[in-house]
Formats: structure tokens, C-alpha cells, sequence
């Protein structure tokens, strides 16, 4: 739960600093940069946050939302910390060698008792989202730049499924719709496994790539993008489709396929008549198969919209920096020349793109990086929820 907090935490076992990364939501916060940010002795002398432990640590019936178990941790990490300057004090002035090294060992101890009780305090205040143990769909589509941009979505695809590889995930290919010299028009596949969507979910949105095309033969840089969208998967509790609302065809599949291209009605049309929300499917040589897909996409598709109502009514006056998740939102550019990619949200950068491309352990310290900023921004939003003053 939360394991890059949790990490992170961990290490200020070692020496009490931990890089807490931010990304706010109310505006009256500042957005600092990779270079400036708070550790956890930043984080737990906020005003803020001490007016939050503070009216969690009196009596359940002078809070207007107890939290029993936040409420020991609280004060258990309240004596530990009055028991470190205890020790300190001894270690410092008592007279007896003996006794001052026993009182260092003590404060060796407290530390590391310290520091985990702000690990438990931290995950208990960053609420899990309902959708972050969900499978997705993930699907990409080439943008502006005609065949480069093909060429450049058929590298994102390959990289997230390595990337579903390198984290033990299972990947499902539902669509691929190819391009002439080996590009990808779109395509989608199902992924699912240990915090798959948790940590894919800031994946959406447009991707921009600035190289030499192959085909370039005055050696010009072209900007070319692609639009990566997460789709989680919904269960049959969370997105009800009536039956009547839905137009089936079948057609011919079309396309490299082998035999049964153009000679079965194999391939499946989707449509959502009241949304008209379109999912299509010729992937498989079962026109049952093709149809599974095509309602596992279309289920996705729609559960999305949903999603994206009901955030709009929850966060209207809100303007989250990691982005919407959106389709149409440009959040990382990949400059060729420069060897560089960045995350214009986070404004951080890896270098050696090819490495990046591989889906290891470039993508994964971007994505651990966008969830560590989530993570901070939530926790912050649930102090200030709290907390009528502005946050310091």
C-alpha cells in the first residue's frame, strides 16, 4: 500500500531525511521542483500538519471525524519524541561514559521508532482509491505526423508491454491496427496484476516525440505525437449497459491475418447507441472471441466517461498538476537530439531515451516519481480539507 511513501519513509531509518515529493492541488500552494523538495522533518514541522495531528490527538469526542488508530499513533509518536530529547539530554550531559554510550544507542533506537511511526501516520492519512486495484485498457493512438507518428506509437506500445513484463503483469492484445512500413495506426490491450492501474493511471494523454525521421533525408527534427488513454475495467456493480442500447455488426476482418481475412464475418462492430461510443474487434479468428473484446473495450470506454463526469463535478474548482488523465493533455516529450525525456507535469527528466523505450527501470523511476507526487498531493489535500487557514 502506497509503497514509494513507504519507501521512502523507510530510509530516513538511516538517517532521518526521506525526499517527500510535491504536486498541490489548491493554488494558493507552490509547486516546487525536483531540486527543492521537502524531507520528512519539512513535512512533519508544517503548521498545517501539526494543527492536523493536534486536533486528532484530543479525546474522540472533541473531533468531528475520530480516528481511533490515527489518534494513537499520534500520541505514541508524541511520547517517542519527548523520550528522544530525554535521551539526548542524558547523552549530553551525563557524566558516566558508560551510561552517555547506552543513552546514544537509546537515541540510535527512538530514530528509527521515530521514523516508523511517521511511515503508519502518513499511509493512514493517504486514502486508497477504489479504481487502483483495477485491470485496464490501455489504448494508444497515432497523433499528428503521419507515419512517424505511427512508427513512434508502435515503440510506446512495445513499451508498455515490457513494461507489463518487467512488473509481472498480464498484457492481452484486443486491437492492432497497423501501418504500412511497420507503424501503428491503434491498438489496445488488456493489463492486469499487483497495482497495475495505480501505477498506469498518469500514463494518459499525449505523448510527443522530436527526432529525425527514418524517411527525413535532409536530416530536419519532426515533431510527431501519439495519445496514450487508461481505461479502468469496470465490475458489473459499477457500470450496468442495457442490452437494447446496444447495435451489434459483423463484418469482414480486413488487414495481414491469414486465411480467414476476407472470407469470414469474423470481425465485430460495437456500438453504443445512446453515447455512441464505437469498439471494434477482428484481432481473433472467433467472431465469439471478437465480440468478448469488443464489450470488454466498449465497458472500459464508457466506465471512463462516467469517471470523467462525476471527477468533473467533484474537482470543478480544481486544477490537479499531474493533469486530468486526459486524452488531450500534452505530459511528456521524448527529444531524440537531446537524448532526453520529460514529464512536464513533475518537470523532471531521464536521460538515454533507448533505455527508456525498453519499459524497465527509466519508465519505472518516472512513474514511481509521478506517484510519489500524487501521493504528497493527496496527503495534503486531506490536511487542508481539515483546515480553514492556508497552508504553510
Amino acid at each position: 500500500m502506497w509503497r514509494c511513501l513507504a519507501r521512502s519513509l523507510l530510509r530516513e531509518q538511516r538517517r532521518l531525511s526521506c525526499p517527500y515529493v510535491v504536486l498541490v492541488r489548491r493554488p494558493e500552494l507552490v509547486q516546487r521542483s525536483l531540486s527543492s523538495l521537502p524531507d520528512v522533518h519539512e513535512l512533519f514541522a508544517m503548521p498545517a500538519l501539526q494543527r492536523f495531528l493536534e486536533r486528532h490527538q484530543q479525546p474522540p469526542e472533541h473531533c468531528s471525524r475520530p480516528r481511533p488508530r490515527l489518534t494513537a499513533l499520534i500520541r505514541l509518536l508524541r511520547a517517542k519524541e519527548q523520550e528522544l530529547r530525554d535521551t539526548e539530554r542524558l547523552a549530553r550531559e551525563d557524566e558516566d561514559e558508560d551510561l552517555r554510550k547506552l543513552a546514544e544507542k537509546e537515541v540510535v533506537s527512538c530514530c528509527k521508532e521515530i521514523a516508523e511511526l511517521k511511515r503508519q501516520i502518513v499511509l493512514l492519512l493517504i486514502p486508497s482509491e477504489e479504481l487502483d486495484e483495477s485491470d485496464f485498457i490501455l489504448e494508444v493512438t497515432a497523433g499528428v505526423g503521419g507515419q512517424e507518428a505511427m512508427l513512434f506509437t508502435a515503440e510506446m506500445f512495445d513499451m508498455y508491454q515490457h513494461y507489463a513484463a518487467y512488473k509481472n503483469w498480464s498484457f492481452e492484445i484486443l486491437e492492432y491496427m497497423s501501418s504500412e512500413i511497420g507503424g501503428l495506426r491503434h491498438a489496445s490491450a488488456c493489463i492486469g496484476g499487483l497495482e497495475a492501474y495505480r501505477d498506469m493511471k498518469f500514463e494518459g494523454g499525449v505523448h510527443r516525440v522530436q527526432r529525425v525521421p527514418k524517411t527525413e533525408k535532409q536530416g530536419r527534427i519532426h515533431t510527431s505525437t501519439m495519445t496514450v488513454a487508461v481505461l479502468p475495467q469496470p465490475t458489473e456493480i459499477n457500470l450496468t449497459i442495457n442490452p437494447k442500447d446496444l447495435r451489434i455488426e459483423t463484418k469482414r476482418a480486413t488487414g495481414a491475418g491469414g486465411q480467414h481475412v476476407n472470407t469470414t464475418d469474423s470481425a465485430v462492430r460495437i456500438v453504443h447507441i445512446p453515447t455512441g461510443v464505437v469498439s471494434e474487434c477482428q484481432q481473433e479468428r472467433s467472431q465469439i472471441r471478437n465480440r468478448e473484446k469488443a464489450m470488454q473495450v466498449l465497458r472500459a470506454r464508457l466506465y471512463s466517461i462516467k469517471l470523467e463526469e462525476e471527477s468533473r463535478k467533484r474537482e470543478a474548482a480544481r486544477k490537479v498538476q499531474t493533469g486530468t488523465k486526459g486524452r488531450s493533455e500534452k505530459i511528456r516529450t521524448y527529444n531524440f537530439p537531446q537524448d532526453r525525456v520529460t514529464d512536464h507535469r513533475i518537470t523532471k527528466s531521464v536521460y538515454h531515451i533507448e533505455k527508456f523505450l525498453l519499459g524497465e527501470e527509466l519508465l519505472e523511476e518516472m512513474i514511481q516519481a509521478l506517484r510519489q507526487y500524487a501521493d504528497y498531493e493527496t496527503l495534503m489535500e486531506v490536511i487542508s480539507e481539515s483546515d480553514p487557514t492556508r497552508l504553510s
